[in-house]
């Protein structure tokens, strides 16, 4: 109890500004003599300083890429075929079932035909009557009985009724609705018991062949003609190989390859764009006519292009960037520019120039500006190794 009064007393024996001078200063010697001692703690054996993180890095270094261009499409039937009656009537029946495969000439609807049977006999009655006529007049014209415009009227009547019968005929097969091509048949436009065919052609059905089917889609004319300049210039080479790959809605690939129909001559107005199309076998008809999907297919081949694993580069508002780790070990962002996917790697064709050491893995505890320590990177080998430009991305230039 006695101390502390005699520091009081003491510090009173003084003035009042060197008092608090004193004071406040005091904690900070201490903390100062604390830092001092820990540090000489850890020299003299105490816990080390943490080392660098390891972070996984590849070497950009050049190489060979094939590049391709994805493009979004919509698959259509091969053949389509729309299913009509063509004679007026009542629907008695539908021979058909929904979503089946049917052949050319099959049946698919019986329409009544009652009133045009009845007309087909009179039509029949009308021709044998006409005929007897001709062939009673004939004879009498050669002895002069019966006048030459007789015979030209009774001839011309028969040829009426050959026309009438004809039509009659046609009218009564047209009761019964064919399919005018094979492939599957879709849902049924009427039921039984509907009127049809009056006033028009009444749509009964669809029919749609889907193997092979085609897939149409659109390229800008700006990325055509760059693309068109790389090869004219020599900085590119023309792919060797046509082959096209499909891109399905969940993502994977459709496992037989197409091949390229056309490309249009023109370029659209409205659109800026040139139309293609493909076409690809579908034997097991897993792809449908109106479907949404991706069309792949190379369009050149680079000597030196630059190639880096997909998780490498992110993408952001501003563009595409990459983190480099300098020789000093700070990791540093990079903006880079993408002409398009190699297998599961990207191509860069700006922004590298070769050498440098790219970040792979561990971007999210080693931010721009920390030091680690650079290990290179051992992926699990990866299947496919073709190069995909991104939708939207002229050949040689970011998206």
């Amino acid at each position: 109890m006695n101390a502390p009064a005699f520091r009081l007393s003491a510090l009173s024996s003084v003035p009042r500004a060197v008092a608090m001078a004193l004071v406040i200063s005091l904690p900070v010697f201490l903390a100062a003599c604390g830092k001092s001692e820990a540090t000489a703690g850890a020299s003299a054996g105490g816990p080390p300083a943490m080392p660098p993180m390891e972070v996984s890095v590849v070497i950009a270094s050049p190489g060979e890429a094939l590049l391709t261009k994805e493009l979004p499409g919509r698959l259509q039937a091969w053949r389509t075929a729309e299913v009509r009656a063509r004679v007026e009537g009542i629907v008695e029946e539908r021979l058909f079932n929904e979503g089946s495969e049917v052949k050319a000439g099959m049946p698919l609807y019986r329409i009544d035909a009652r009133t045009y049977k009845t007309t087909f006999a009179a039509a029949k009655a009308d021709l044998i009557a006409a005929q007897a006529v001709v062939n009673r007049y004939r004879p009498l014209v050669e002895i002069k009985a019966v006048s030459q415009q007789e015979l030209d009227s009774a001839e011309a009547r028969l040829r009426q009724a050959e026309a009438a019968l004809a039509r009659a005929e046609m009218d009564l097969e047209n009761t019964t609705v064919p399919a005018a091509i094979s492939g599957r048949i879709g849902r049924s436009l009427v039921t039984e018991g509907a009127l049809v065919g009056r006033g028009e052609a009444t749509q009964l059905a669809t029919i749609e062949q889907i193997d092979p089917i085609y897939v149409n889609f659109t390229q800008s004319s700006a990325e055509l003609l760059a693309l068109r300049e790389a090869i004219n210039s020599g900085r590119w080479k023309e792919a060797e190989t046509r082959r096209m790959e499909l891109v399905l809605e969940n993502g994977s690939t459709y496992a037989l390859p197409g091949k390229l129909l056309f490309s249009d001559l023109a370029v659209d107005p409205n659109t800026g764009s040139v139309s293609m199309r493909a076409e690809f076998p579908n034997p097991k008809r897993e792809l449908l006519p109106g479907m949404f999907v991706r069309v792949r297919y190379p369009q050149a081949r680079a000597d030196k292009l630059i190639t880096l694993p997909q998780r490498a580069v992110m993408i952001t508002p501003n563009g595409a960037i990459v983190m480099v780790v300098g020789a000093d070990g700070k990791v540093a962002p990079r903006p880079v520019q993408l002409g398009g996917m190699n297998g599961s790697s990207w191509t860069v064709t700006g922004g590298l120039a070769g050498g440098e050491q790219v970040m792979v893995e561990g971007h999210m505890k080693a931010p721009p500006g920390s030091t680690v320590k650079p290990v290179i990177w051992n992926p699990a080998p990866a299947a496919g190794a073709t190069a995909q430009a991104p939708n939207g991305a002229t050949p040689g230039q970011s998206r």
